[in-house]
Formats: structure tokens, C-alpha cells, sequence
């Protein structure tokens, strides 16, 4: 037995001095990891001991070990609820069309910056575009209640030009979704090129030179070089967003929504808001959460999964 056992514990004992040394040549490396590993325990791994919650009757007075409980019972009220159900709806519509309209813009952005052979222009037009990714939620939210004000908004005084009597877009539900999807866009699509133009400087230099000498000219080589160098960058990030899905800008809706709107706009996330820390039901909040939660792995593993099958490119 002993001579079974002795190759496996020297092995293990020459791991065991490996990784000693290794850690002892690359200690600064694991210092400066220090800070990132107590931010995701602090914040994300510790949290998770309140999921409990959800699957109890939660009293703030009893605490979370204290408070009995209910199983399912939070789950059940969920579906049973029509707010909750019209806020699931509208999460889901909202992502999908931010999504469908949203998640090709920063490509074509991306693309066209490559495009653009004066630095300067180039530049200064990236700038721009970036710029609305730095600014404050709720200063953006002020420049889109000012831009479609019924009384001195730039749109309905466009409108007004021909004729048309000005429109309260902001109380109107149908108008709601459009103007929060059409924001999101313009706020967030220049940033997100960055990722794409990153993925376009890795493409090889002698593609494009040997597509010259054939013949081709810019707009072939875009779509038949630039596109497919950079098609793993963009399903990766398709899974992400994919994930992303019931994860809609929370900021953003809880400055421009109002009750008028609820019907299009409240969301999962302004559902939790109301249930949880307005209204108190903790539970039931918590429970909302490690829905959205569930939903959000289930989606990921998914899209991963098809990704992976079809295209040979996944985050894992």
C-alpha cells in the first residue's frame, strides 16, 4: 500500500512547493488581485446568503435566520400578480427591441470609423459619439423630458413647423418604449464600438493587402474580411447581451417613467423598487430578484450552449 500511495503524495508535495515558489516570484501580482477578490465576495458572493429570503415570511425585526419559512409561497404570488406579469412583459419587449435595434449599431459604428481615412475627422467623431456614455443618467434624462417637452421641446416645435398639434410623448404609453429604447442607443452605442474597433485592429494587415492586389475594393473588403475577423467578438457579445436580457437601465426608467406609463414601461427592476423598498415586502422583492437572476444563467447557458454548437465560438 505504501508503495501505492508514495508517487501520489510526492506528486502532491511537489505541487505544493510549486505553486509556493510561484506565489513567492509573483506575490506583487496576488496583492494587486487582493482588492478585486474582497470586492467579489463583499459584494456578490456574500449577498447571496439574503437569497434566502425569498422562500421566507421576512420580518426585519425577526432577521433572516429568525423569520419562518414558506417555501414557494413568495414565487406563487408572483405569477398570480398582473403588475408583475405586465412588468415582465414589458422588460421582455423592451430588451428584445433594444436588442433587434440596439445591438448592430455600435458594429456599424465600428466599421465605419474604420472606414474614415482622416484622423482628424476620425477623432473628433469618435469623441462625439462617446461622449453621451459619461455623462450622468440624470442629466440625460433632463436633455430627453427638455427635447420632448409639449411647450418649448425642439421636437414638437419641428412639429409645429407643419402643422401638427404638440404631443405630451412622455405621458403617452406608446411613446414611452421608443423614446427610452431610441436613448439607450444614443447613449451607450459609440462607447460599445470601442470593443469592436479593438477586435478590427487585431485583423491582419496582409488580408487587406492581398485583397488590393486582387482587386477589391473597400466596401468587399468590409464585408468579406473586416465582418468575419471580427464575427467571435460579436457573438460573444451577442451571449452577453443575451444575459443582459431582463437586466433593463433601471436609472434611466425610474427618471422617465410615471404612472401614466406604467403600462409600457414598468419593468422588473422598478417592480422590485416598488415591492421592496417602497412598499416593504422584502420577500416578495427577493424573490422577483433570483427570478430575474435564474432567467438571466438560464439564457446565458443557452445562448452559450447554440454558440458553441453552430459557430464554435462561446465565452467557455
Amino acid at each position: 500500500m505504501s508503495d501505492a500511495t508514495g508517487p501520489n503524495q510526492e506528486n502532491g508535495e511537489g505541487l505544493v512547493a510549486h505553486l509556493i515558489d510561484h506565489f513567492k516570484k509573483e506575490w506583487q501580482l496576488y496583492v494587486m488581485l487582493l482588492p478585486t477578490i474582497a470586492w467579489l465576495v463583499v459584494f456578490l458572493y456574500k449577498p447571496m446568503y439574503g437569497l434566502q429570503i425569498a422562500f421566507k415570511d421576512y420580518s426585519i425585526f425577526r432577521g433572516i435566520s429568525g423569520s419562518p419559512w414558506v417555501g414557494f409561497e413568495h414565487f406563487e404570488t408572483l405569477f398570480q400578480s398582473e403588475q408583475f406579469i405586465r412588468a415582465l412583459k414589458n422588460t421582455v419587449i423592451i430588451s428584445f427591441y433594444t436588442l433587434i435595434f440596439g445591438f448592430p449599431v455600435p458594429i456599424f459604428l465600428a466599421l465605419m470609423f474604420n472606414e474614415v481615412l482622416n484622423r482628424w475627422f476620425k477623432k473628433t467623431s469618435q469623441t462625439i459619439v462617446y461622449l453621451p456614455h459619461f455623462i450622468s443618467s440624470v442629466i440625460i434624462a433632463g436633455i430627453v423630458m427638455t427635447a420632448f417637452s409639449p411647450s418649448a421641446g425642439i421636437i414638437n416645435t419641428f412639429l409645429g413647423w407643419f402643422g401638427v398639434e404638440p404631443i405630451y410623448f412622455l405621458t403617452k404609453p406608446e411613446w414611452f418604449r421608443p423614446i427610452f429604447i431610441g436613448t439607450g442607443i444614443w447613449q451607450e452605442a459609440g462607447f460599445q464600438s470601442i470593443v469592436y474597433l479593438a477586435a478590427i485592429a487585431g485583423v491582419s494587415p496582409t488580408l487587406y493587402e492581398s485583397a488590393v492586389v486582387d482587386g477589391a475594393s473597400r466596401w468587399q473588403m468590409m464585408w468579406k474580411i473586416t465582418l468575419p475577423s471580427i464575427l467571435p467578438t460579436i457573438i460573444i457579445m451577442l451571449i452577453i447581451r443575451i444575459g443582459n436580457i431582463l437586466e433593463v437601465s433601471f436609472e434611466m426608467i425610474i427618471l422617465l417613467y410615471q404612472p401614466a406609463t406604467y403600462e409600457t414601461a414598468d419593468v422588473v427592476n422598478t417592480f422590485i423598487y416598488r415591492q421592496g423598498i417602497q412598499g416593504g415586502q422584502y420577500d416578495l422583492a427577493a424573490a422577483a430578484g433570483l427570478f430575474n437572476a435564474v432567467v438571466a444563467f438560464v439564457l446565458v447557458i443557452s445562448a452559450n450552449t447554440i454558440s458553441k454548437r453552430f459557430s464554435r465560438t462561446s465565452l467557455w
